[in-house]
């Protein structure tokens, strides 16, 4: 009887985010409730990493413009993805290191307090997923079971970025299963910046001219707005 409000609050945070019923994490369902009520998607979405997943999200990539299928016999499950002309390779003016303190950001890094960086972020979380899907990605960077490598889940609305994140990393169910009830994870949260209001149609590469890509060290978490190209937004 003594375990049953803990039960009760992570069936309720569960509902909440919509997470699949194998998700025990409570502190990564309150970490996604949190996101979803600042960011206010329309749906959420918990990437299993499956194959079929995969295809059927280029499948609606190339649907929605993003994605041009190659000519398969040359290029088998390749795609072509322009970006917007706006938003390339990671802008360095734009990247930040929000440690406590300002040494710890290296001599060739941009530093900002990580307070004031937080509240600005915060600012333009604020409802920049309206009429979106929200992708929750729990991924492994290294092999997993190896003790070098290290868990954490992407919050996303782009699709682009789970696609990829397939590729460039271990992710789906079997990172749920292994980190537990209470695992450690790297939270990285990511929008393109780029709400639609009801009705809206969307363009093919969705991004906001303000870009920001800021590393919490202290905390650690990762933080990326703006842009949904690859170095900026996986």
């Amino acid at each position: 009887r003594e375990h049953s409000a803990p039960r009760l609050c992570l069936l309720t945070m569960a509902h909440m985010t919509l997470a699949p019923g194998y998700v025990t994490h409570l502190q990564l369902l309150k970490w996604v409730e949190d996101v979803r009520r600042t960011c206010q998607p329309t749906s959420v979405y918990w990437v299993d990493g499956s194959q079929e997943e995969y295809q059927r999200m280029c499948d609606s990539l190339v649907e929605s413009g993003t994605f041009i299928k190659l000519n398969q016999k040359k290029r088998p499950n390749s795609y072509l993805a322009r970006s917007d002309p706006s938003d390339v390779a990671r802008v360095e003016s734009r990247t930040f290191i929000c440690s406590a303190l300002k040494d710890d950001a290296g001599p060739t890094n941009n530093w900002a307090d990580p307070v004031e960086m937080k509240k600005t972020m915060a600012e333009l979380y604020a409802g920049c997923m309206q009429g979106r899907t929200m992708f929750v990605i729990p991924f492994c960077m290294g092999p997993i079971g190896s003790p070098l490598s290290r868990f954490g889940v992407q919050v996303t609305d782009s699709p682009y970025v789970v696609v990829n994140m397939r590729i460039m990393a271990r992710m789906g169910r079997e990172i749920i299963d292994l980190l537990g009830d209470d695992g450690d994870f790297l939270p990285c949260l990511h929008s393109v910046g780029a709400p639609l209001a009801p009705g809206q149609k969307d363009v093919p590469w969705p991004c906001n001219d303000t870009k920001y890509i800021c590393h919490f060290p202290d905390d650690p978490a990762v933080m990326s707005y703006g842009s949904g190209y690859g170095g900026n937004a996986l």
